[in-house]
């Protein structure tokens, strides 16, 4: 088996989609995908919005308001690049509605919704093992 050409890398990449490999588009997908406010973004409207909650809610559409407050710290130029990228995938739909002043809401579509069952446990190990991980840490630097 002889060496391949950089056209032949990106062919055989974009046939497997094999993120270990460094042309495969679904690297760019996995940055995405691994940004804490896509994550948060994907949680709170796939109804884990309260921090209160022990159990996930329904899934619901959400205003950019409301996700605003519900997604503490967040900007909003972060919060509408955010909604904006997951718009652009198809994880996320945006509908108008003609009121004044114009009424904005947010909710998973169903490539979204299937994210969201990943992410989900993603938060909840990471919210599970938070002390762990931060015994773990003064451990190691001390």
């Amino acid at each position: 088996m002889g060496t391949m050409t950089a056209a032949e890398k990106r062919a055989r990449a974009k046939a497997e989609y094999n993120a270990f490999l460094d042309v495969c588009p679904s690297r760019r997908l996995l940055d995405r995908i691994s940004d804490k406010w896509v994550t948060l973004v994907l949680c709170a409207l796939g109804g884990g919005a309260s921090p209160s909650d022990d159990r996930p809610g329904e899934p619901r559409a959400m205003r950019f308001s409301e996700l605003a407050r519900t997604l503490a710290g967040v900007s909003q130029k972060m919060l509408t690049q955010t909604l904006r990228s997951l718009e652009r995938d198809g994880l996320v739909t945006r509908t108008a509605t003609a009121t004044v002043p114009v009424t904005v809401s947010y909710e998973l579509t169903g490539l979204g919704l299937s994210l969201h069952r990943q992410v989900r446990g993603l938060k909840a190990w990471a919210e599970t093992h938070m002390d762990e991980i931060l015994d773990n840490r003064a451990a190691h630097d001390a």
